[in-house]
């Protein structure tokens, strides 16, 4: 029941960041996680050296644990940025750049779901501009995705913390994930079902589930209010994970908490040491 029967991997991108990026890995593994995943690391650029993408590589395998989940380049993230694929110019161009790095880079790790953020939108630029460039490179990272075997996820965020992204919904955000099969033909685009997010949107969390269930290739939690560990708001996120799980879903449940004023490896007391090993 609940989180007994959850595969949850950890962002160590909002977890353990009170370390060195190569040394994440292995605080994860010595925490009892055997699953990670990460947002693009180097938000300077979206093609970082060699041996950058080799030291993470090695950290991540080192640790003995498994990357499950890695977002394409997304500008200042965390920051300003909300991702860089519907933004005309130079930002646009990186996510482009980056698009066969991440996709090569989680290939060599056995990673098979790469996430897609949207992007803000832009002041004087038409909407409808921003959009159809934003196909334009879904369709790109989509067939990249296919190459290695991964699932490309488009996520919802929430309005209150990112005022100018245009997906603040499920349903905006399936109906991306509709276009991008559509015009690709692979079926590889999924909901990133992000439970803090929605919730913030004032979502009704099992109607989401209920309709949206089929289309999501990953979920990520946090409670609410305040981003925290399970426990620490008011979101049932236990009986929601196990709603998720009776409609069918099977895929990892990723950690994407703000640790508070403890230390990450103290922020999983809500979750028993022998619960936290993928199954």
């Amino acid at each position: 029941m609940g989180f007994a029967d959850q595969r949850f991997n950890v962002n160590l991108s909002i977890l353990f960041t009170e370390l060195p990026l190569l040394e994440r890995p292995a605080a994860a593994a010595a925490a009892g996680f055997t699953a990670v995943e990460l947002w693009w690391p180097w938000i300077d650029t979206p093609t970082p050296e060699q041996s950058e993408l080799d030291a993470l590589r090695k950290a991540i395998e080192d640790a003995g644990v498994r990357l499950t989940g890695l977002n394409f380049y997304a500008g200042r993230l965390p920051g300003p940025d909300r991702g860089a694929l519907s933004v005309p110019g130079e930002e646009s161009e990186r996510f482009r750049a980056n698009i066969d790095v991440a996709a090569d880079f989680a290939q060599s790790l056995g990673c098979t779901a790469l996430n897609a953020l949207y992007g803000n939108r832009v002041e004087g630029v038409d909407p409808a501009e921003q959009d159809a460039l934003a196909l334009e490179n879904l369709v790109l990272a989509a067939r990249a995705a296919d190459r290695i075997g991964a699932i490309l996820l488009i996520e919802a965020l929430n309005k209150p913390e990112s005022p100018l992204y245009p997906l603040v919904s499920a349903a905006a955000a399936v109906g991306v994930v509709d276009k991008v099969n559509a015009a690709t033909g692979l079926d590889n685009a999924r909901f990133l079902m992000d439970l803090y997010h929605l919730s913030m949107n004032g979502e009704d969390l099992p109607s989401v589930i209920e309709q949206y269930a089929a289309k999501t290739g990953h979920v990520q939690i946090a409670d609410n209010p305040g981003r925290g560990a399970p426990g620490t708001g008011s979101l049932p996120l236990e009986d929601l994970l196990e709603q998720l799980r009776k409609a069918g879903y099977e895929g990892y449940v990723g950690l994407e908490y703000k640790p508070g004023d403890r230390g990450s490896a103290e922020s999983f007391d809500w979750l028993p040491a022998e619960q936290r090993a993928a199954r």
